[in-house]
C-alpha cells in the first residue's frame, strides 16, 4: 500500500511538472490561430472562438522573414556542422594522446563554460571589428562556435572514452592510418552521441538572441530570433503573429527531435552510463 501511495506521487508530480512544461506552449499555438481582437480580449480565450491562419499568411508575406528563416538555418547548422566536426577532432585527441598541458587544456575548456555570455559580447565584438568579420554571417557563426565547442569536445571525449583502444591498435597495426581510425571505427561507434552533441550546438545557435543581436547590425544577415524582436513594437504588438512566428521557430527543432529521436535517446543514455 505504501510503495503504491509512493508511485502515485511520482506520478501527480511527474504530471503536474509535464503540465507546467506544455502550457505555454499551447497557449502559444492557441494565440497564433486567434485573429487580432481575440487575441487582445479579456478575459483571454483559452481555445480560439474562430480559428484562423491569418498570422501565419501575414508573418510570411511580411518583407525579410523568410530571410530570417534562412540566415537560421545557416548560421545554425553550420554552428552545429563545425563545433562537431571539431570536438570529434579534439576528442578523439584527448581522449587518445597523452601530452603536456592536457589537464590544464580541459580545464580551461570547461571554465570557460562557467562565464556569462553577456561578459563576452564585448571581447568578441572587438576581434571581429579588427579581422573584418563583424556583421558577417561567418563571424556569427565563429562566435557561435567557440561557445560551443567547449561541451562538445568534453561530450565527445567522453563517448570516445567509451571504446577500448586496442581496437585502434589493431587498425593501426592492420595499415590504417589515424584518420581512417577516427571516421571509420571510432565515429560509426559513437554515432548517436555525436548526433546528440550536434543537436545541442545546432538548438544553442537556434535560439540565440545576445549574440546576433550584438554582432549583426545588416538586417539582411539577421537570424529568426532578431525577426521575431522586431515584431514588438514601441506602441503596438501584433500578439498572434508574434506567437505564428514563434510557432515557425519552434517547428525545426521539434522537427529535429521527431527525426532523431533514437539517436538522442542513445546519446544521452550512453552520456548516463559510462564511467
Amino acid at each position: 500500500m505504501r510503495h503504491g501511495a509512493h508511485r502515485w506521487i511520482v506520478y501527480a508530480l511527474l504530471g503536474a511538472m509535464v503540465v507546467y512544461n506544455l502550457v505555454p506552449f499551447f497557449w502559444m499555438l492557441a494565440s497564433s490561430f486567434k485573429s487580432i481582437l481575440e487575441v487582445l480580449r479579456f478575459p483571454a480565450t483559452l481555445i480560439p472562438e474562430a480559428p484562423t491562419l491569418d498570422a501565419y499568411r501575414r508573418i510570411w508575406l511580411q518583407e525579410g522573414f523568410l530571410q530570417y528563416f534562412t540566415n537560421s538555418l545557416i548560421t545554425a547548422g553550420s554552428t552545429a556542422l563545425f563545433s562537431s566536426v571539431v570536438g570529434v577532432f579534439a576528442g578523439y585527441g584527448f581522449s587518445r594522446f597523452r601530452f603536456r598541458g592536457r589537464v590544464a587544456m580541459m580545464g580551461a575548456m570547461l571554465a570557460s563554460q562557467m562565464l556569462p555570455g553577456v561578459l563576452l559580447v564585448g571581447p568578441y565584438f572587438e576581434i571581429l571589428s579588427v579581422i573584418e568579420l563583424y556583421n558577417t554571417r561567418f563571424g556569427l557563426i565563429v562566435a557561435l562556435t567557440t561557445i560551443t565547442l567547449p561541451f562538445s569536445v568534453w561530450m565527445l571525449k567522453g563517448y570516445i572514452d567509451t571504446i577500448p583502444q586496442e581496437i585502434d591498435q589493431a587498425a593501426l597495426m592492420d595499415g590504417a592510418s589515424r584518420f581512417q581510425v577516427l571516421f571509420l571505427i571510432i565515429v560509426p561507434n559513437i554515432l548517436p552521441g555525436f548526433v546528440a552533441t550536434m543537436t545541442f550546438a545546432f538548438l544553442l545557435a537556434w535560439g540565440d538572441v545576445l549574440w546576433a543581436l550584438a554582432l549583426i547590425s545588416e538586417q539582411a544577415l539577421q537570424p529568426m530570433t532578431l525577426g521575431i524582436l522586431q515584431l514588438i513594437g514601441q506602441f503596438r504588438m501584433e500578439w498572434s503573429m508574434i506567437m505564428a512566428a514563434t510557432v515557425i521557430a519552434s517547428a525545426i527543432p521539434a522537427v529535429f527531435y521527431v527525426l532523431l529521436q533514437r539517436y538522442l535517446v542513445q546519446g544521452f543514455a550512453g552520456s548516463a552510463v559510462r564511467e
